[in-house]
């Protein structure tokens, strides 16, 4: 898959000699305000639209170009082309892909028993990547509007791709951070979400317990050129002021946060979000978070236009370890609708019903599941008084 790269951007591109990756450093991409793109970004009536079709922005062409040079340096576990993709008939719209390779080759994951694990400098961690696998640093503008203090928040290549472009944002690794979502990692995963022109890059975040394979924070960022259900699934406000809703739509229930774009609007969903996934790991409650261009909140429909943000959190079963017979596991692609499968025998059979039951299996029991909505419900009434 061809994407086109910007002679301008060759700051990010590594040394053609391998030797010098080491010293190479790594470059700072600083991102303004207006960058922050919020109108004008949709999905076009024809074909669905690819990564490398213009115009790009000045992310998306840093990250792409970046990307396809480490891809044809042979710097991830296995080659990625043109995956077999196929949405599964039905209501859902489920979007299914044939991804054999990250089923044999990605990294085992570690030995994880609780939400809450602290950070063990001893197992891998990414303090311990190769040189070149870091794309860039990602930097606001200094005095943003709006901007969190965070720390450096590096974009690194993920060696086991589900999809072209994708990449991990981790804050600066040296801190040992365990894989708890701050508000600062978050803020940046929303604002890259922003910073492309490409409807389909989207962010997100798996717990410990929610399919996290390496306890050292680190959010998920890919490209994927096909609508998604949840990106206009309609939903129901849970609270007066509208900030809290409950997505109630398949492929799973969900809470869903929304802002119309940048600035204190942002700001103020971040610290919402965030007070909701610290008092679901303070409880031992798994849980995975997709962010998304997508549609007011409200009732709306899969072909609603993208106004906004949306960041949906699942609160789920811990899962600790890989359930190998299973056509795909599910985590937060999963959620929002995204199959990446295992086998080319289960990519031919797979079915809607199949793969609501795979993804309803990791629910939690609807008594729970009422006890955290009404914990998260009070938990925006305090912030409201």
């Amino acid at each position: 898959m061809a994407i086109p790269c910007d002679s301008n951007e060759t700051s990010y591109l590594l040394p053609p000699n391998s030797e010098d990756w080491e010293g190479h450093g790594i470059p700072d991409f600083v991102y303004r305000q207006e960058e922050l793109r919020l109108e004008g970004i949709q999905w076009p009536g024809k074909a669905p639209s690819l990564p490398d079709t213009p115009p790009l922005s000045r992310f998306d062409s840093a990250l792409c170009s970046a990307w396809r040079q480490r891809m044809e340096l042979g710097l991830f576990r296995y080659h990625l082309g043109e995956l077999q993709t196929k949405t599964l008939p039905g209501a859902v719209g489920f979007v299914a892909q044939l991804n054999v390779e990250r089923g044999v080759q990605r990294r085992r994951p570690q030995n994880i028993r609780s939400v809450r694990q602290a950070f063990d400098p001893e197992q891998f961690n990414f303090s311990k990547i190769q040189p070149g696998e870091v794309l860039f640093r990602l930097h606001r503008e200094p005095h943003l509007p709006g901007a969190l203090q965070q720390e450096d928040i590096l974009v690194v290549i993920n060696v086991s791709p589900l999809e072209w472009g994708h990449v991990l944002l981790v804050p600066e690794p040296a801190c040992g951070l365990p894989q708890r979502l701050l508000p600062g990692a978050l803020q940046a995963g929303v604002e890259a979400v922003l910073l492309s022109s490409h409807p389909g890059f989207r962010v997100g975040f798996n717990s410990l317990g929610g399919l996290a394979s390496v306890n050292h924070l680190h959010l998920h960022g890919y490209y994927l050129a096909h609508r998604l259900p949840v990106e206009g699934a309609p939903s129901e406000p849970l609270d007066p002021g509208g900030h809290l809703h409950l997505l109630q739509a398949l492929p799973a229930p969900g809470f869903l946060f929304y802002t119309s774009g940048p600035g204190p609007e942002l700001e103020a969903l971040i610290s919402r979000v965030c007070r909701a996934t610290d008092y679901l790991t303070d409880h031992e409650i798994a849980h995975n978070l997709f962010v998304t261009r997508g549609a007011l909140p409200g009732n709306t429909s899969p072909s609603s236009a993208l106004t906004g943000v949306r960041v949906i959190l699942w609160a789920r079963k811990s899962s600790f370890g890989i359930k190998e017979g299973e056509a795909f596991n599910v985590a937060l692609c999963e959620l929002a609708g995204h199959l990446p499968v295992k086998t080319s025998q289960d990519f031919s059979s797979l079915t809607e019903a199949a793969a609501l039951a795979l993804i309803q299996d990791c629910l939690l029991p609807p008594a729970q599941a009422e006890e955290v909505q009404a914990a998260l419900v009070a938990l925006t009434a305090q912030e409201e008084q």
